[in-house]
């Protein structure tokens, strides 16, 4: 059994990893039903919390079917670090969890995300204000460092350690890499080979599939690993993965009833969660992954996106089911 602070996990947990415009409730609905044992919200800039910013403040819904579940925030100042945990603290989450890993540009260039990776004093202060922040447990996400000449995860590890993190998650690339290349867990089974290491390391990029997954649990030995850009449309790797776990056997794909069913429920949660016009509109982007490989789906897949209406879209949704009720996934 794994634990993070009072929250305990089964062994070698699968976490859903925060992903921006990605990891919003209903999303996380979907990846909990289907075997995701530890959630993260988008991230949240501390900044925007401060400010009252009506996006940021809606990041921070979280409901009970979702726990445990915790909240991601970033930024480069401690006070407004320190305040934004105090606000994350009000909803009750299980968990606070700090972003020193975007590597997009909008956040480096604040000093946040991965732009912290070039200054690790300041990542440990920022740090610290978080942890005497909150009575919830911390937690961090980072990179290796920010290139290939500068990869400090070995101190960066141990220091957070130190200040109270109580797990970490590593994604196995550098700011530089951006999502490019191959990840390469060996630094991440480094620390958690680190005699000095006590707390949970979970390791995070390139899991896209049951065999993989038990490969790198076997060969890195690490307490879990998070899971992100390939359960986007496709929450069923969660269960995938558990699966082959323990039988060593590849459960079948999902039929398209249990595509079109997820993405039909997904629209609908959306829709009560964000309003009609938003939930439809922000559900566009993830027709594509969930309908990806379909043959002839294509046609579908732009009625879809441009039907604004959600009478009409869910009566579209039952059309699309009659029709391919005999389609046999490969």
């Amino acid at each position: 059994m794994i634990k993070i602070g009072n929250i305990e996990l089964p062994d070698h947990p699968l976490l859903l990893a925060p992903m921006e415009d990605v990891s919003d409730p209903p999303f996380r609905r979907l990846c909990k039903a289907h075997g995701a044992d530890l959630m993260y919200s988008e991230f949240i800039s501390s900044e925007g919390l401060i400010r009252d910013a009506m996006k940021s403040k809606m990041k921070l819904d979280i409901f009970d079917y979702e726990r445990p579940v915790g909240i991601q925030i970033f930024g480069g100042d401690e006070e407004a670090m320190a305040q934004s945990a105090r606000i994350v603290e009000t909803v009750q989450p299980d968990l606070v969890d700090i972003n020193f890993g975007c590597p997009v540009k909008k956040v480096v260039s604040k000093g946040a995300g991965a732009g912290v990776l070039k200054d690790i004093d300041l990542m440990i202060r920022l740090t610290k204000a978080v942890v005497t922040s909150t009575h919830l447990p911390v937690t961090v996400k980072t990179r290796l460092g920010w290139d290939d000449e500068s990869i400090n995860i070995d101190e960066v590890a141990e220091r957070l350690q130190d200040v109270g993190v109580q797990a970490l998650t590593v994604h196995a690339r550098t700011r530089a890499q951006m999502y490019k290349g191959h990840s390469d867990w060996t630094h991440i089974e480094r620390i958690k080979n680190n005699p000095r290491i006590h707390i949970p390391i979970f390791g995070n990029g390139d899991i896209d599939n049951p065999q993989k997954a038990l490969e790198y649990k076997e060969t890195f030995g690490l307490d879990g690993m998070m899971i992100g850009r390939a359960a986007i449309g496709y929450p069923w790797i969660f269960n995938e993965i558990k699966h082959f776990f323990n039988t060593g056997e590849i459960l079948p794909p999902p039929t398209i009833k249990d595509r079109l069913d997820a993405a039909k429920n997904h629209l609908i949660w959306s829709m009560e969660w964000k309003g009609e016009r938003l939930g439809i509109v922000e559900m566009r982007r993830h027709y594509t992954n969930y309908f990806k490989g379909i043959r002839g789906f294509k046609p579908h897949r732009l009625q879809l996106v441009t039907t604004d209406d959600p009478i009409e879209l869910l009566a579209l949704f039952d059309r699309i089911a009659e029709e391919y009720k005999d389609y046999v996934v490969e």
